[in-house]
């Protein structure tokens, strides 16, 4: 494990605050998307937005995290830094996320390595066809999008190795102890505002298939462990909220990567507390836990701050490993 070069500015105190300012406060950069739409196996559709770059330069896949997109601040902060480099670069949305409700009778959650697996072999196969000079494909999962590539990691094992190197940032790397934490005192803010949009989207599911999970339950919901429960358990395979965070916490699978992989979370997340945090991992991982920096926050520089220490922090790991 080790305690990286991460440190919060002095105007910036404690997780919360390093947690939702970055987030809310510190402009975006400008980032020119394209924008394609894929059919799934299962025939419903995703939208992928992409960053173009130059001929011959490496290839970045961001998987976005829970109701995030290709506009939230890490998804932007980082499009642009690759953009500037050269790089060439893709934002899927999860089902739902991309602004306009997804057509099967599903979401996503926290360990959909299946849907990580076509995604991101599809993305590595085009890359080939349309620039067969390309240099390296890198992977890149945020918050819930990281659990999930880091799920799709382990289970894949030596099979994932086209894939030259990756980063799981701010991770729900064990989903009982971050949802536990989610769950009570200050931190229910969080919880409120995913709801938020959340239970709207389960309500057009519901038009979309009546019958698919109870309506009554799922609007009772007050956090995400009952929200789990009545909707992304039964919608996806799962027995109960208890066997999914279980099933799909990306610790189980942390000792089985073999792709070079940095796993980065500060140890004030407030979305995963100190104590959930793994102390070991197979020789390709990299566990890195900075004393501060919030969830996906990692600002610098005096006010109004910058996004820019995490692009680097990725661009360093993905390039030189270290």
């Amino acid at each position: 494990m080790q305690d990286m070069n991460y440190i919060a500015p002095g105007w910036l105190p404690g997780g919360h605050l390093q947690t939702i300012y970055p987030a809310k406060c510190i402009a975006k950069p400008a980032v020119d998307y394209q924008r394609e739409r894929w059919p799934t196996p299962d025939g419903d559709f995703i939208d992928i937005d992409f960053v173009d770059g130059e001929p011959g330069q490496p290839f970045l896949v961001l998987f976005h995290g829970l109701e995030g997109s290709s506009d939230s601040h890490y998804s932007r902060a980082l499009m642009a830094h690759i953009r500037a480099l050269g790089w060439s670069g893709a934002v899927p949305h999860f089902r739902g996320c991309s602004g306009e409700i997804n057509a099967a009778p599903r979401f996503y959650h926290s360990g959909d390595a299946e849907e990580i697996d076509w995604i991101i072999r599809r993305l590595a196969q085009q890359r080939k066809q349309q620039d067969p000079a390309a240099s390296r494909f890198y992977a890149v999962g945020v918050s819930l999008g990281g659990n999930a590539l880091l799920r799709w990691l382990g289970e894949s094992g030596h099979r994932a190795e086209f894939v030259d190197a990756a980063c799981a940032i701010s991770a729900p790397l064990d989903l009982a102890g971050g949802g536990a934490a989610l769950s009570r005192g200050v931190n229910m803010i969080y919880t409120r505002v995913f709801l938020q949009t959340l239970k709207p989207k389960c309500l057009t599911k519901l038009t979309q298939f009546p019958d698919l999970f109870d309506r009554d339950a799922m609007l009772r919901s007050r956090n995400l462990y009952e929200f789990d429960n009545a909707v992304t358990a039964p919608l996806h395979g799962f027995r109960d909220t208890d066997d999914y965070w279980h099933r799909a916490s990306a610790r189980h699978v942390l000792d089985a990567i073999t792709v070079p992989t940095l796993v980065l979370n500060a140890r004030n997340d407030p979305f995963l507390p100190e104590r959930h945090l793994p102390q070991s991992a197979s020789a390709a991982v990299r566990l890195e836990y900075p004393r501060e920096g919030g969830h996906v926050g990692f600002a610098t520089g005096g006010p109004p701050g910058s996004l820019a220490w995490l692009p680097q922090r990725i661009h360093r790991f993905l390039v030189n490993g270290g």
